[in-house]
C-alpha cells in the first residue's frame, strides 16, 4: 500500500545520524527488547505471519507512524493484530489486565514464562517450490511496474516505473502482497540493479547504483 512508512527515496526528515558500530546496543531501553521478545513469541502461535505484522505497522495513522519510534511502531502493530484477533480488548490494553482468559488453543499453544529461553525465534523458510518456469534471467534489461496496490507490497515508490538490470535470481519465495492476506504462494523473486541516475536524476552520482529485492510480479521486460 501507499503511505507515509514507504519513506525510501524521500526527503524533508532531516539528516541520519548512525550511532558508530561498536557503539550502538542491541536495544537502547529495556522496554525494546520486551517488545521484541513479545513479537517473536506471540508469533509462534501461528494466527499471523511476517507479511500479516509489517502490514499492521503500515495501517497505523501517519501521524502516529512519524511520531513514534522503530519498537513503539512494532508495539502497535502488535496491539493492532491482538485487537484484530479478539485476543485482547482495547479496555484490557489500556488497563493492563485480562478481563477475561485466552482460548484455551490459544493458551495451549504459548510460551511459559520458563520455555522463553529455549524457545526457537527464527523457525520459518520463505523459499517455496516453482510453479512456472521464471520470466527472467541476469542480466536482463527490465522495468519497475508502476502499480499502486491497496494491501501490502514490498515494492518500493522510488523504484515504480524505474529501468534496471537483473543482477540475480533468487528463485521462489513467498509471494508478500499475498502473504498479508493470509495466502502462503511463492512467485520469482530477484535481485535488480537500478543506477542512481536513473532513479534520483541527472545530479546524482554516475558511480552510484541501489541493488532492490523484486518479485516477478513486480517486474515488465523494458526495452
Amino acid at each position: 500500500m501507499n503511505g507515509v512508512h514507504d519513506l525510501g527515496g524521500m526527503d524533508g526528515f532531516g539528516p541520519v545520524e548512525p550511532e558508530p558500530e561498536g557503539e550502538e546496543p542491541v536495544f537502547h531501553a529495556a522496554w525494546e527488547g520486551r517488545v521484541y521478545g513479545l513479537t517473536r513469541l506471540i508469533g509462534r502461535l501461528g494466527l499471523w505471519n511476517l507479511d500479516t505484522a509489517r502490514h499492521a505497522r503500515e495501517r497505523q495513522r501517519p501521524a502516529d507512524y512519524l511520531a513514534r519510534s522503530y519498537y513503539e511502531s512494532w508495539l502497535a502493530g502488535l496491539e493492532t493484530q491482538l485487537t484484530e484477533r479478539g485476543l485482547v480488548s482495547p479496555d484490557e490494553l489500556r488497563s493492563g489486565e485480562a478481563s477475561f482468559p485466552a482460548p484455551a488453543e490459544v493458551a495451549a499453544r504459548a510460551v511459559r514464562p520458563e520455555q522463553v529461553r529455549a524457545a526457537p525465534i527464527m523457525t520459518t523458510r520463505y523459499t517455496r517450490p516453482e510453479s512456472a518456469p521464471p520470466r527472467f534471467a541476469p542480466g536482463d534489461l527490465v522495468r519497475a511496474r508502476n502499480r499502486h496496490p491497496r494491501g501490502h507490497t514490498r515494492e518500493p515508490r522510488y523504484v515504480r516505473g524505474k529501468a534496471g538490470v537483473v543482477r540475480e535470481h533468487y528463485g521462489a519465495q513467498v509471494y508478500p502482497d499475498l502473504s498479508a492476506e493470509g495466502v502462503d504462494e511463492g512467485r520469482h523473486l530477484y535481485s535488480v540493479r537500478f543506477e542512481a541516475r536513473e532513479l534520483w536524476g541527472e545530479s546524482a552520482n554516475p558511480n552510484a547504483a541501489v541493488y532492490v529485492d523484486l518479485w516477478e510480479d513486480y517486474l515488465e521486460p523494458a526495452s
